[in-house]
């Protein structure tokens, strides 16, 4: 990076080179994955919601079919859509988690 062929680069010099090395190499890593942005994260957003309205309705629908076959003096319906709302919260907690070590894993490769 200097001018005259035999002198070594400064420090300086070799920082801003260093610099522009990784930003480039993260340039050229984001145009290969263009799936992370606004769509991906929506998406998420919407494997989330599900994953947890899913098993919440299936409880309350086993629910009311026991309250409806098999009445008792406790409401099948509430503890099951509250077995639900716990176990859709898990699997909820679940992909969070593996998007989330996933980045990490993805930010360090960066660092490296």
């Amino acid at each position: 990076m200097s001018d005259e062929p035999g002198k070594p680069a400064s420090k300086s010099e070799s920082t801003f080179a260093g610099q522009v090395g990784v930003k480039a190499a993260r340039k050229l890593k984001a145009q290969r994955n263009t799936t992370a942005g606004i769509w991906f994260g929506l998406g998420m957003m919407g494997l989330i919601g599900w994953s947890v309205v899913v098993p919440t309705l299936l409880g309350a629908a086993l629910g009311i079919w026991l309250d409806k076959h098999y009445p008792s003096a406790h409401s099948w319906t509430l503890a099951l859509l509250m077995a639900g709302l716990v176990l859709g919260c898990f699997n909820a907690w679940h992909w969070v988690d593996k998007e989330d070590k996933a980045m990490q894993e993805d930010q360090e490769d960066d660092n490296e």
